[in-house]
């Protein structure tokens, strides 16, 4: 049986740890290395790292931070944000990331997705994709949630995932910080549409939302989560306990 991954989510705005709801109103949390490190010692299975302002500010991903996080976990590290050539997947994969999330620079350039996975190969690229229902349509939103593509969501998630793609971080816009649980009907659709790893964000705010999300949808490979870690909420062994006995299956 496949092992369900558990993956706290860092998003650093200014050197920080920020959370908010619906991707608005950001505040301040903690230190992303203590976090990092806390983390990595308390049996997450992955950590990612998201620089949630550097596309919509037009810069690059601070990576001083980053090679610090890097260097304090001992678990796989995803790296985003402003992520928009080959060559920013070289200088976070330098800085200690083990994969490479992109969002905004690969609709900018859908061409960027295929020239990084013949570089690095497949399993190092993450499509991100930042959804909200529009109209009931899923929609792909761009620069952190700020930007409406018009984009339908489905079909650029399985032309990423045709590019190159080796994994899916669907985020859902309409669940995010709210805490009701995970966006099964958005997760249903996008599992339904590929064939490689599917991590779902947004939404969880309790242990059982983890067991309603495996248990509903098998497909899915991980849970991604941020406030409900970083606030104390839920911990990562209690939550892996729990969801053993509910007959998932997760790394101790």
């Amino acid at each position: 049986m496949i092992t369900k991954r558990i993956i706290p989510c860092l998003d650093v705005r200014n050197g920080r740890v920020v959370k908010g709801v619906n991707f608005e109103g950001l505040n301040d949390v903690n230190s992303p290395v203590e976090l990092a490190r806390y983390y990595s010692e308390s049996g997450a299975d992955e950590l990612v790292f998201y620089d949630i302002t550097a596309s919509a500010e037009g810069r690059a991903l601070f990576t001083d931070i980053l090679r610090e996080v890097a260097s304090n976990i001992f678990i796989p590290l995803t790296v985003g944000g402003g992520i928009n050539t080959v060559e920013d997947f070289d200088r976070v994969l330098k800085c200690g990331a083990d994969k490479v999330s992109v969002n905004s620079g690969a609709i900018r350039n859908p061409s960027l997705i295929g020239e990084a996975a013949k570089r690095y190969g497949n399993q190092c690229v993450v499509i991100s994709a930042d959804v909200k229902r529009v109209d009931g349509v899923f929609t792909v939103f761009a620069k952190g949630g700020r930007e409406n593509t018009g984009m339908e969501a489905i079909e650029w998630i399985r032309r990423c995932v045709g590019d190159g793609a080796g994994e899916v971080v669907l985020n859902s816009i309409d669940t995010d910080g709210v805490k009701g649980g995970f966006d099964l009907e958005m997760l249903r659709a996008v599992c339904e549409a590929v064939r490689v790893p599917v991590i779902a964000s947004g939404g969880a705010g309790k242990a059982q939302d983890f067991v309603t999300l495996f248990k509903g949808l098998p497909e899915v490979d991980a849970g991604l989560a941020a406030s409900i870690f970083h606030f104390g909420e839920v911990k990562i062994s209690d939550l892996k306990t729990l969801l053993l006995s509910s007959g998932i299956n997760v790394r101790l």
